[in-house]
C-alpha cells in the first residue's frame, strides 16, 4: 500500500476538489473524476485559486503551484480513475442509491487491494457498507469544508474493517496534513456535526426568541468560546474552568436549554422561502451577488491564517 501513491477522488465538487488538492500537495498522483469535462474543469479552477491563496498566506511557495497541479489528472472515466489507485475516495452527493451504484462500479474496476473511502457526512458506516463487497477495506473519512484547509478528518470503521487498514489511513491523513480522529462507535453525525448541531440549535433558538441579533450571537462564539476552541476543546476548557464550576453551570442551565427534536420553525420558514444562505443570496444574513465571492475568499484566507498559526503552535 505504501509504495502505491496513486489516488482516485470521485467527485470534483465542493468537497472532492479540496480532497484532491490535499493529496496532490503531499506528492500523491491524483486522478480527479466527475461526470463531464465541465465539472472536472470547475474543480481544477477551484484548486488553482485555492493554491494561490495558500501561496499568498505563506503556506506554500508560489513556485510549487505548477508542480502540485502536475500531480492532478482529470477524467470522466471511472475505470480510468480507479484501476490503478491504492486509495479511492468517494465524494458524491448524499444519495444512498447513488453511492451504492458508485461502489459497485468501483469494485468492478479497482484493484483487489484498493482501499475505498467515503466522505459521507450523514450515512452510518454500516449502512454504506451494505453496498460494499470487500468490507474489510472500506472506511469513512469525513473531511470538513473547505477540505483543503480545515484540519479535521473523522475516521469511522465498519465492523469488518481491517485494523491494519484503519491504522494506515490514520497515517495517510497525517501525511496530507490532517488531524484525524477515530470514532470508537458508529454514531449518526459522528462527533463534530453532533456538537455543531447542538450549538446551532441553541443559536437559532436565541435568535428566534429575540435574545440578540444574528451578528451578536455569532460574535459571542467567535470572540468567546470559539476563540478558545481553536486550541483547546470544550472538555479541556471545562478542566481549565473547574469541573465543580461546570457542574453548577450545567445544573443551572440545562433545564433552560432548547431540547427540540426537529429543526426550529425559523429555519423551516427560511428554507421554504428559498432563503438558503450564500447560494441563494440570503439566509440568516443577506449576501448581495457581488459579495459572495469576496466573502468566500475572505473566509478561506482567514482559515488559512489560523491553520498556519495552529501549525506553528
Amino acid at each position: 500500500m505504501q509504495s502505491n501513491k496513486n489516488i482516485a477522488v470521485l467527485g470534483a465538487g465542493t468537497m472532492g476538489h479540496g480532497i484532491a488538492q490535499l493529496y496532490a500537495m503531499s506528492g500523491y498522483q491524483v486522478i480527479l473524476y466527475d461526470i463531464d469535462d465541465a465539472a472536472t474543469q470547475r474543480g481544477l479552477v477551484q484548486i488553482q485559486t485555492s493554491l494561490q491563496h495558500f501561496a499568498d498566506s505563506g503556506l506554500i511557495e508560489k513556485d510549487t503551484i505548477q508542480g502540485i497541479l502536475n500531480n492532478i489528472q482529470l477524467t470522466t472515466s471511472i475505470q480510468e480513475a480507479v484501476s490503478k489507485a491504492s486509495i479511492i475516495t468517494e465524494a458524491a452527493p448524499e444519495i444512498l442509491d447513488l453511492k451504492y451504484k458508485l461502489f459497485q462500479t468501483i469494485e468492478a474496476f479497482a484493484s483487489k487491494d484498493a482501499i475505498i473511502l467515503s466522505n459521507t457526512s450523514s450515512f452510518a458506516v454500516e449502512v454504506l457498507a451494505q453496498g460494499i463487497q470487500h468490507k474489510n477495506r472500506f472506511l469513512i473519512t469525513h473531511f470538513f469544508n473547505p477540505a483543503q484547509i480545515v484540519p479535521l478528518v473523522e475516521i469511522v470503521a465498519n465492523q469488518e474493517s481491517s485494523p491494519e487498514i484503519v491504522s494506515y489511513i490514520e497515517h495517510v491523513m497525517r501525511v496530507i496534513g490532517k488531524e484525524p480522529v477515530l470514532l470508537q462507535k458508529d454514531k449518526p453525525g459522528f462527533i463534530a456535526n453532533r456538537l455543531q448541531a447542538a450549538l446551532v440549535r441553541e443559536a437559532l433558538h436565541l435568535l428566534n426568541e429575540g435574545v440578540a441579533d444574528a451578528k451578536s450571537i455569532d460574535t459571542a462564539i467567535t470572540a468567546g468560546p470559539g476563540f478558545r476552541w481553536a486550541f483547546i476543546g470544550p472538555l479541556e476548557t471545562a478542566d481549565f474552568g473547574g469541573l465543580d464550576i461546570w457542574r453548577n453551570v450545567l445544573n443551572n442551565l440545562s433545564p433552560t436549554l432548547n431540547n427540540a427534536d426537529k429543526a426550529p420553525e425559523l429555519l423551516d420558514s427560511l428554507v421554504e422561502n428559498q432563503h438558503l444562505g450564500i447560494k441563494t443570496g440570503g439566509g440568516i444574513y443577506d449576501y448581495p451577488e457581488n459579495s459572495v465571492s469576496q466573502k468566500t475568499v475572505r473566509r478561506d484566507r482567514q482559515f488559512l491564517l489560523l491553520n498556519k498559526l495552529k501549525k506553528e503552535f
